[in-house]
């Protein structure tokens, strides 16, 4: 039952959540405001009695308005990892299309031209996903023959290298009579959506939320983490530590996984899973394109 199925699930996303680096950090940083706390805790239960009176409606009002900053960062960094989703959605989408209308135009026996677009489309995901990362592993292009490989490791940007190149490739097969000028159109409105995807992903990577108003965030958190514990004192006494710790760990919890998913296209644990949707496009298009593809750890 599904119901059943969700339940079970439960255990492994909490330890995967935990094996998050940001988690890691976050829960270091509980560790400090618990002992913080437990230090206020001690110095007012056994030595001397802090006459620290803080009104709730001012610390009520403190914890809205972090309420709405927090909500706020949360929605704009959810913002640009549900962009980047769609975007690579989109480039599996593309990619099958482009596969099919090639193996639509190439003639049956044109093997070594699917062998060319096959490898080249699956190329051009990796190599994307790599650029993303600032590390394009040259091992994960499958099929390049070493020339190839060797040519697009002194460009600068190598998914426009390998886009470029099956555009000229392309027009090759047009002036050779392989395929019509008419059907032209239709493979360059699906090429033309690589270069805008492409672009779009580089807008998200090289447009980084401002770091002072992440800054600005923390601080207040912090402000209010450190505030909290003069308001429950006098009537938890030691109790007082957990109850902070539990706030701190949902409000710079909140803050961090906004902090982690603002970026989509990393390693980390909340990351888009790249190296799994480019084996999906590499998978794909060689099935469309009637091209086997041996085994491989890539």
């Amino acid at each position: 039952m599904p119901f059943l199925a969700s339940i079970r699930e439960i255990p492994r996303s909490i330890i995967r959540f935990h094996k998050s680096d940001a988690i890691k950090k976050l829960l270091r940083r509980m560790l400090w405001v618990g002992v913080y706390t437990g230090f206020l805790c001690f110095l007012q239960v056994n030595f001397m009695k802090l006459e620290v009176k803080i009104d709730t409606i001012f610390i009520s009002l403190l914890g809205t308005l972090l309420s709405l900053l927090l909500v706020f960062r949360t929605n704009t960094a959810y913002d640009r990892f549900w962009e980047g989703r769609k975007l690579w959605g989109s480039l599996i989408n593309q990619s099958r299309s482009f596969a099919m209308i090639v193996n639509a135009l190439l003639p049956k026996n044109a093997g070594n031209e699917r062998e060319y677009f096959a490898r080249h489309l699956a190329g051009f995901a990796f190599a994307l996903k790599g650029h993303l990362r600032d590390n394009v592993i040259f091992q994960e292009l499958f099929g390049f023959e070493t020339d190839e490989v060797e040519r697009l490791k002194i460009k600068l940007h190598v998914p426009n290298a390998i886009s470029n190149e099956m555009l000229v490739h392309i027009f090759d097969l047009v002036r050779d009579g392989v395929i019509s000028e008419s059907s032209v159109r239709n493979i360059k409105a699906h090429h033309d959506a690589f270069v805008d995807i492409t672009g779009a992903c580089e807008r998200i990577k090289r447009t980084p939320i401002p770091h002072s108003y992440g800054f600005y965030i923390q601080l207040f958190i912090l402000v209010y983490v450190g505030i909290l514990p003069f308001l429950l004192i006098d009537k938890y006494a030691y109790y007082t530590i957990p109850a902070v710790m539990m706030a701190a760990y949902a409000l710079m919890g909140i803050e961090m996984i906004a902090n982690e998913i603002e970026e989509p296209f990393g390693l980390d644990a909340n990351d888009l899973p790249l190296d799994q949707m480019s084996k999906t496009i590499r998978l794909n298009v060689h099935e469309l394109l009637g091209v086997d593809l041996p085994n491989h750890d890539f």
